[in-house]
């Protein structure tokens, strides 16, 4: 399980993160709902150690979470907007890169292990092709197959449907699905209601950089009149 209390960040001393608190067990799908700015992005950032918090206090399978320790132990794995891929880089490259630089493999295993990967995300064929000859699906795949190299325990989705085709949405659903049947934790930002709609999950509704709202996903889509918030975001309003 991870757990997160009062997490609090600010920028120029304007509160971007306020007094977050929540829970997400081994295998379920946490979703940050909310729109442009609302904080969401600047969460998984901050679980990530790419930004460093104001206060807060973590816990990973009940034992403290220090989160300059992340880089090095790998604990938690991000799929950006934008895939972050290596551009110079063939897809199997892409992959057995980061398992020789960070696990000290030699070349023969870390590609065997990359080779298994790209079967696993579909991407054999596409073992010697560089991202820019990628779609934006296969670009996806690559970067969770990337990422999953060094066996995380918890994977962060930021905009996940942003830069693809929204006829996608079915495949990175799924995708994300598998993940959490492995039993990683999923957190999972976004503001796209039909990547919601595929995804059993609990829903944070993020306005301010507060949680204004939460429901489970299935209990909202039965009776939306009972989460008015989330219900209005849904709607547009």
């Amino acid at each position: 399980m991870l757990k997160v209390k009062n997490l609090t960040k600010t920028f120029n001393k304007k509160i971007v993160l306020d007094n977050i608190d929540f829970e997400i067990n081994k295998g379920e799908i946490g979703i940050f709902l909310g729109k442009s700015g609302s904080g969401k992005s600047t969460l998984l950032r901050v679980l990530t150690n790419l930004i460093q918090p104001d206060t807060g206090e973590f816990e990973l399978n009940n034992k403290k979470l220090k989160l300059e320790t992340i880089n090095k132990k790998h604990l938690i794995g991000m799929i950006f907007q934008n895939f972050n891929l290596f551009e110079n880089m063939t897809a199997l490259q892409n992959i057995t890169f980061v398992i020789e630089k960070i696990q000290k493999l030699p070349t023969k295993d870390a590609q065997k292990v990359a080779h298994d990967l790209l079967k696993s995300y579909d991407l054999n064929d596409e073992a010697h092709t560089y991202p820019i000859n990628l779609s934006g699906g296969q670009k996806q795949r690559l970067a969770i197959a990337r990422s999953l190299a060094l066996s995380p325990q918890i994977m962060c989705f930021d905009e996940p449907t942003s830069a693809l085709d929204p006829k996608l949405t079915n495949l990175i659903a799924h995708n994300i699905k598998k993940l959490a049947e492995k039993g990683l934790i999923i957190l999972v930002a976004t503001h796209d209601i039909t990547l919601v709609e595929k995804l059993t999950s609990t829903i944070f509704l993020i306005k301010k950089g507060t949680i204004v709202e939460k429901a489970q996903q299935e209990i909202f889509f039965k009776n939306k009149d009972a989460f008015p918030l989330i219900k209005n975001f849904t709607q547009g309003n």
